[in-house]
């Protein structure tokens, strides 16, 4: 019988049905319909970044699939779901007869499962020559398993995989039929007769995350903004799920994330015995092996590991300006009502790719009333040098001001026109605002706006103040400081309005000019001199 050779790292065999004690397997390699829908990570505050590298929120995924399911009892084996899958909250519905059992199914086709379904099977070792190039293959049966020195029998008797000093491989003669490439769940199922269903499959998957990611853009000419915003989907999951109806959900949910079940299987872990032959090669010179030979596999001899062609998540550039008048309004993900969360559905199927991010249009507002204002605390008595004040961009959101619409958590990057270029002014984090609430949102201090308190009084147990504001911008802007800390010691030159129970001054500050205000402070009796 003619061997199907299968070199370790091409693995990518179809499995086709199977028997296994009477028991026929039926294997549904994908969905006909998938969708998903992402939850924000629970322990992460809404307004602080997902950590792309390690995503904690997590996923519905909903999908339906046509299967053929014979007579009697068979396990139908459902490929193709998320790595991250928590087993426990599958539902499987549309069996006509319902379900026995379901299973994770946590053997995929690695190195090490593969070494461990073949102990006692026959195999072949392929051996490259460092002098010639030259290849050789060798039957051998593995006498142990992938935790730790795998031992082969050969014609010439015992010797531990890669202790000879050459590039070898293990090649196999097939999968066996419990393995699989892509993540499985299995259920057993029964039937009277032969019939075709429509079966629906829902999960909770770990390892997604996603958030808003803003753009602002100030008109100078009008003091209104254009605002923009990108949904931004995050997936660390090993499949990908093609056209999907895709949504996410912003709010507080009652879950507790739970870990995926471990999987077995990996890269082989492999030890020599300690001699002073071949253990003691370096392993710069062990990786110098040939090119392989045509039609090679992409193993890596290295460390026995699958390679697999892919690329981490980016860190895209989520700062670039967009030109608001190209998104149509059938382009922007709709905002719909779930109770006391939010829905945000994707208006047009999307993949929702493996180890990848995805983005599209959450919002688009082209006249926003909001405000640049320069806002700093003062904390009398005291003096200080100049030093830099924050910038705030303040607004409501209410529909007369252009908004009117719940703001989900997010990233904020304000951009200003010069010379007709958008300019970076910073960037920032907003937290979920709901419809009615004030927008404020601090950036960071701008070097060009400064602020000094100096003494110039002293009369008794009192001293008088002066604020200075000094502006280097070429238009003029506006400046409020406040008085958190100010009591019945705290004298201002004329009455002051209160914000939050704290007393506050404001003033235009001229293009490159300068704006003061005046104050006196009481001192305790026993304080010795001004800090």
């Amino acid at each position: 019988m003619r061997h199907l050779r299968l070199v370790l790292a091409a693995w990518a065999v179809l499995l086709a049905p199977a028997a296994a004690g009477g028991q026929a397997i039926i294997a549904s390699p994908g969905p006909d319909r998938v969708a998903v829908t992402i939850y924000r990570d629970p322990g992460r505050d809404p307004d602080e970044a997902p950590d792309l590298d390690l995503l904690e929120g997590y996923a519905l995924i909903s999908e339906t699939r046509r299967i053929s399911i014979p007579a009697g009892e068979s396990t139908i084996r459902f490929e193709g779901v998320a790595g991250g899958i928590v087993p426990q909250t599958a539902i499987v519905t549309g069996f006509p007869e319902g379900i026995v059992e379901r299973n994770r199914d946590a053997y995929l086709l690695s190195p090490a499962t593969i070494l461990d379904r073949s102990l006692g099977r026959r195999v072949h070792i392929r051996r490259t020559s460092y002098a010639t190039g030259a290849v050789t293959e060798q039957e051998a049966v593995i006498r142990t398993g992938a935790g730790g020195a795998v031992v082969l029998q050969t014609r010439d008797g015992y010797e531990a995989l890669r202790c000879t000093g050459v590039p070898e491989a293990i090649v196999y003669d097939g999968v066996p039929p419990d393995l699989s490439a892509t993540p499985t769940l299995s259920v057993r199922a029964r039937a009277t007769r032969a019939v075709t269903a429509t079966v629906t499959l829902a999960y909770i998957a770990s390892g997604f995350d996603w958030q808003a990611n803003y753009i602002a853009q100030v008109s100078a000419e009008s003091g209104r903004i254009a605002l923009f915003a990108w949904l931004t989907l995050a997936s660390n999951d090993e499949t990908s799920f093609t056209d999907a109806d895709t949504q996410a959900v912003a709010g507080q949910v009652n879950y507790e994330a739970v870990e995926p079940e471990p999987r077995e299987g990996g890269p082989l872990q492999l030890r020599c015995w300690p001699a002073a032959r071949t253990s003691d090669i370096p392993l710069e010179t062990l990786q110098r092996a040939p090119p392989p030979p045509p039609g090679g596999s992409g193993y890596d001899g290295e460390d026995g590991s699958i390679v697999v062609t892919g690329t981490r998540i980016p860190r895209q550039n989520l700062e670039s300006t967009v030109p608001i008048t190209s998104i149509s309004a059938d382009m922007i993900a709709a905002q719909e009502e779930l109770g006391d969360l939010k829905l945000y559905r994707i208006p047009e199927p999307v993949t929702v790719a493996a180890n990848s991010q995805k983005q599209v249009a959450l919002l688009v507002r082209p006249d926003v009333r909001a405000d640049l204002v320069y806002r700093q605390r003062i904390h009398p008595p005291g003096t200080h040098e100049p030093s830099p004040v924050p910038m705030f961009l303040i607004g409501r959101n209410r529909p007369e001001e252009g908004l009117g619409l719940p703001l989900p958590a997010g990233q904020v990057a304000l951009f200003a026109e010069h010379a007709g270029r958008p300019i970076l002014l910073g960037e920032s984090r907003l937290a979920d605002r709901a419809v009615g609430e004030d927008v404020e949102i601090e950036f960071a201090a701008a070097p060009g706006v400064t602020t000094q308190t100096v003494l110039v009084r002293a009369r008794g147990r009192w001293l008088e103040f002066l604020l200075t504001v000094a502006s280097d911008r070429p238009a003029p802007i506006r400046f409020e400081a406040e008085f958190p800390e100010a009591g019945d010691e705290f004298r201002p030159e004329r009455r002051l309005p209160r914000r939050d129970g704290f007393p506050f001054w404001a003033a235009t500050v001229p293009a490159n000019g300068t704006a003061t205000f005046r104050y006196r402070v009481r001192v305790r009796e026993d304080a010795s001199e001004a800090d």
